[in-house]
């Protein structure tokens, strides 16, 4: 447990985090022009900045090199730790470029790819997985390309669910805030401190993305934010000083999961091609049905911190009896997505063709 004067000393630094991240976002969306132009496929009518990602890299890398200065419990294997920053490093840059002049998607594809490699090649792989009534197996070479496929998975989960006011970086904050909470009772000393960061960060951003937002974070804040938690997962299962389960991360972002692979699979299904931009997320279709940013934004909100309670609970069940804990908010999403494709169809906003 952390003693008062360190929790003392966290929240100070949280607290001078979340006001560089403010100030910074601020800054950029009033001086730096990359603006963010309405659309067909816009949910937004007025152009809007979309630099508030670059204030929540910043922040990030200006809290990890202080913490790594002057934190010497909250580190991990050198291999390890280079192999997070210069593959997080390496999205920022692509996903900047992305913002500013704009690439393919099979270039952001590929730059996932290859950043996610990276991860690879400096150890960061998951090497066991739970299977229901058996247990855990050890997955050998297998874990390479499950570790690849989660990592660029979560990375586009999180870019595509970046799509209302707030609802991004709100559920960044809220899933961070528990991670934290979890990473501190189980003594996981570098996810504690590095999901604490990237609380702080994304905190600081939100102030100026509530709906109405007045500021996007961009690819680069969305690719950033969806790449480095599901890395800090892998971190956390294999290489802290304590192993918190792998399920939490997937658990705590599950809406964001299930509405992107409802998505990409109903539009397989359709014939449509799924590197197309469209507007037809579970949440979008919420939202082009006349539930403004801040009711859509709300709920998930509301299924966040539901999902951050279930995460509490799973890491105290022991083996993979943990993956019960993922059923109700299964049957959740169920009737969630029954009800909105339902009413969708009804008042025509899509075509049941």
């Amino acid at each position: 447990m952390i003693s008062f004067s360190a929790l003392l000393t966290h929240i100070l630094f949280g607290a001078a985090l979340t006001l560089l991240s403010a100030g910074l976002t601020y800054v950029l969306m009033t001086r730096l022009r990359l603006i963010d132009h309405p659309n067909q496929r816009s949910s937004h009518g007025q152009p809007t900045p979309r630099s508030g990602g670059i204030a929540i890299v910043a922040t990030f890398f200006v809290g990890i090199a202080a913490a790594y200065l002057v934190g010497e419990e909250t580190k991990i294997g050198e291999p390890y730790f280079l192999g997070f920053v210069f593959s997080a490093v390496a999205i920022t840059i692509v996903s900047f470029f992305d913002d500013a002049a704009g690439v393919s998607y099979l270039t952001k594809l590929a730059t996932q790819i290859i950043c996610a490699a990276v991860c690879l090649a400096f150890g960061l792989v998951i090497d066991q997985v739970p299977v229901p009534f058996h247990g855990y197996v050890v997955l050998g070479w297998v874990g390479y390309p499950v570790t690849l496929l989660w990592i660029v998975g979560m990375t586009n989960a999180f870019n595509f669910m970046d799509g209302l006011d707030g609802l991004a970086a709100g559920t960044a904050v809220i899933a961070s805030a528990f991670y934290v909470v979890i990473a501190a009772n189980t003594g996981s000393n570098f996810v504690y401190l590095h999901s604490y960061v990237i609380f702080a960060a994304a905190l600081g951003f939100l102030i100026f993305n509530l709906p109405p937002a007045r500021v996007f974070m961009g690819d680069i804040g969305s690719q950033f934010l969806g790449f480095t938690l599901a890395v800090l997962s892998v971190i956390g299962l294999q290489y802290d000083s304590a192993h918190i389960s792998f399920l939490v991360m997937p658990l705590l972002f599950f809406n964001f999961i299930w509405d992107t692979l409802f998505t990409l699979g109903h539009r397989v299904m359709r014939g449509q091609r799924i590197s197309e931009a469209h507007r037809e997320h579970l949440y979008q279709l919420l939202n082009r049905m006349g539930h403004s940013h801040r009711n859509v934004t709300l709920y998930h909100y509301g299924v966040a911190i539901l999902q951050g309670l279930g995460a509490l609970v799973l890491v105290k069940i022991p083996g993979d009896a943990r993956l019960l804990t993922f059923l109700p908010f299964a049957l959740l999403q169920l009737i969630y997505t029954f009800w909105v494709y339902r009413r969708a169809l009804i008042k025509g906003v899509i075509r049941s063709n």
